[in-house]
């Protein structure tokens, strides 16, 4: 089922659709996914709710093979990985991008997330209540702006939950990765390079904790690794048309030899 959502006069009338029993809701129009694609997993930037022709489309048009876009806004790794019937999709392909999602939206020892919209707080553990006693929690329905205060409040205490974010971020890539099957090529897409610091929940640091560290803790298990530092536009939900461009570009030659015959 697909239907149009309407919205302001400057973003592109876009459909959305679902796929196989899915219950993620992505970007239209439904493309095929009988014979041979490439499924393009993503968050925010993947699904370019403000960009007429996002990557997944350019790339189709430079490969000539059908690009699916499987882009739902904020994903962390649990709305993938949690999704049997989009793992079975990813699976069927021929090959995978797979948008290097952020360490935030993430359950884990000290907070949970919601199971699909993860960028929704949920509650905290025990232990986050003990970590943080003077804190509300009542008062937080996002990640961002949760993690957003504790590091305010208290760096050092923050450390241990930036420790606990990357430990739990490498184990569900690889899990997600394991679980897609398909040879997967990891895109960082970012407005900074992965050495660079990201001490905050920032989007304009997005992906949100992940460090040059964690990226290459995961390039032995993936067929690619494509590295792009594209500068943010403001009103392009990060990114406009030129850098979409940019990336279709960049993931062809990555792409070229896991789609020969």
């Amino acid at each position: 089922m697909a239907y149009a959502k309407p919205g302001r006069a400057s973003r592109p009338q876009i459909d959305h659709c679902r796929y196989d029993g899915s219950r993620l809701l992505f970007r239209g129009p439904p493309r095929p996914l009988e014979g041979e694609f490439v499924a393009c997993l993503g968050g925010t930037e993947t699904f370019a709710r403000e960009v007429a022709l996002p990557f997944p489309d350019l790339l189709e048009e430079l490969t000539g093979l059908t690009c699916v876009n499987f882009g739902w806004p904020n994903a962390g790794v649990e709305a993938f990985a949690n999704d049997r019937a989009l793992m079975g999709s990813a699976a069927r392909a021929r090959a995978c991008v797979l948008q290097v999602p952020g360490a935030a939206n993430l359950s884990n020892m000290y907070y949970r997330v919601h199971p699909r919209r993860n960028d929704r707080f949920l509650q905290p553990t025990e232990a986050l209540q003990a970590l943080y006693p003077e804190v509300d929690f009542m008062e937080f329905s996002f990640t961002r702006h949760l993690l957003g205060r504790l590091m305010a409040l208290s760096p050092e205490r923050f450390a241990y939950i930036r420790e606990e974010l990357a430990t739990v971020w490498l184990a569900s890539m690889r899990g997600l990765i394991g679980r897609i099957g398909a040879p997967v090529v990891l895109l960082w897409l970012s407005g900074r390079p992965p050495e660079a610091r990201c001490d905050s929940p920032d989007p304009a640091d997005d992906p949100a904790f992940v460090t040059r560290v964690m990226l290459e803790a995961l390039r032995g298990e993936v067929a690619a690794v494509v590295e792009l530092v594209l500068p943010r536009e403001a009103g392009a939900g990060g990114f406009g048309p030129a850098q979409h461009a940019a990336v279709a570009e960049a993931l062809v030659p990555a792409l070229a030899g896991l789609l020969e015959p």
